[in-house]
């Protein structure tokens, strides 16, 4: 808990990527998601061009996915439910002060510049930017923040958790799950596949994005916390997501059920970079993959939730938040961040001190 004195206006900004409210959504969801240069490296107007392209062609598609989910996507009622638990939690902690937790989509409302001016209106005296990625990437992480450095123009010292790919709570909330669904299992010979959100791998070598060795701790402490080493347990890292022509980290999440098939192993599957449902969750490892796996002749195909409001994962948000608020600058709550990637910020702290 925070030693600093009571009284103050805190706000906490939480980022995510956001989703379309509906099927009229969709395409402006979309152009906004490839619009972004952490996404589509090319200067406008060329990106922007190409952003209204692509947004056009996938319309269609992803308004089908997102039909299966009601037609538009559950993010953001997932994320007001972590807000409202993490600002419980706070207010019980710092009872001296108002604590009040904010969204910031990158890619649909509400989007940054709209809780830039909310955030400005409640005139904090700290604040606290914590993004619900736990593992670090110029994908998601820097572009949100980026976003919100360009933008927010209030009040108040700010501070940022740039990650938490092993905080205790995190773990501790999917070793739950992966227990509970090995449980379930039984005797039935299975292989855990920890699926990430795939991105490509020029990030990793050219630009010096820390997302792959941030995925690998997070997954190795949940294999150590369930169980899974101690018990000699069959899982494995696999990466879902993959679209474009380059050559994305792997093995995909489908070729990872290919080899359980092959293997003639059963598959849980448990998400390791989402911390709530939304369409990777409910259509990609639900759906497709779960018919990939039937066609296979997968006879086990178990999928662990996501973190959602455990109450061990908003501990673990709580924590990093109150941490925050007695030190300055960026830093990463709990272990798993090395610090020795290009694209690290604690890195660029370091090169530009």
């Amino acid at each position: 808990m925070t030693t600093a004195s009571a009284g103050r206006r805190i706000a906490v900004v939480l980022f995510n990527l956001g989703g379309p409210d509906d099927q009229a959504t969709v395409r402006p969801f979309l152009f906004n998601l490839f619009r972004d240069p952490a996404i589509i490296g090319l200067p406008d107007p060329f990106r922007t061009w190409l952003a209204g392209l692509i947004s056009s062609r996938r319309e269609t598609s992803a308004q089908a996915n997102y039909a299966l989910m009601g037609g538009g996507s559950p993010l953001l009622a997932e994320t007001r439910k972590q807000a409202t638990a993490l600002e419980q939690m706070l207010a019980t902690r710092l009872p001296g002060d108002e604590v009040r937790a904010f969204i910031a989509m990158r890619y649909w409302s509400p989007l940054t510049e709209q809780t830039a001016a909310d955030v400005a209106a409640f005139a904090p005296d700290e604040i606290v930017l914590l993004p619900l990625y736990p593992q670090f990437s110029t994908t998601t992480t820097e572009s949100s923040l980026k976003a919100w450095h360009k933008t927010y123009r209030g009040s108040g010292a700010s501070r940022t958790v740039c990650c938490y790919p092993q905080g205790s709570g995190w773990i501790a909330a999917q070793a739950d799950s992966v227990r509970s669904k090995r449980a379930e299992a039984g005797d039935r010979p299975v292989r855990v596949l920890f699926s990430a959100h795939g991105i490509p791998e020029s990030l990793i070598t050219k630009k010096g994005d820390p997302y792959q060795e941030q995925i690998e701790a997070t997954c190795t402490a949940i294999a150590i916390a369930a169980g899974l080493v101690e018990r000699d347990a069959d899982w494995a890292i696999c990466y879902q997501s993959r679209v474009g022509p380059m050559k994305w980290l792997g093995p995909s999440t489908p070729e990872a059920i290919e080899k359980a098939a092959k293997d003639g192993l059963g598959v849980i599957v448990t998400p390791v970079a989402f911390v709530s449902e939304h369409i990777e969750t409910l259509v990609e490892l639900d759906i497709e993959y779960a018919e990939l796996a039937h066609r296979l002749g997968i006879e086990t195909w178990l999928r662990a939730p996501a973190v959602g409001v455990a109450p061990v994962f908003i501990t673990t948000l709580a924590d990093a938040a109150a941490q925050a608020l007695d030190r300055s600058g960026i830093a990463p709550f709990g272990p798993g961040c090395q610090a020795n990637w290009k694209a690290c910020p604690r890195t660029c702290d370091k090169r530009a001190a």
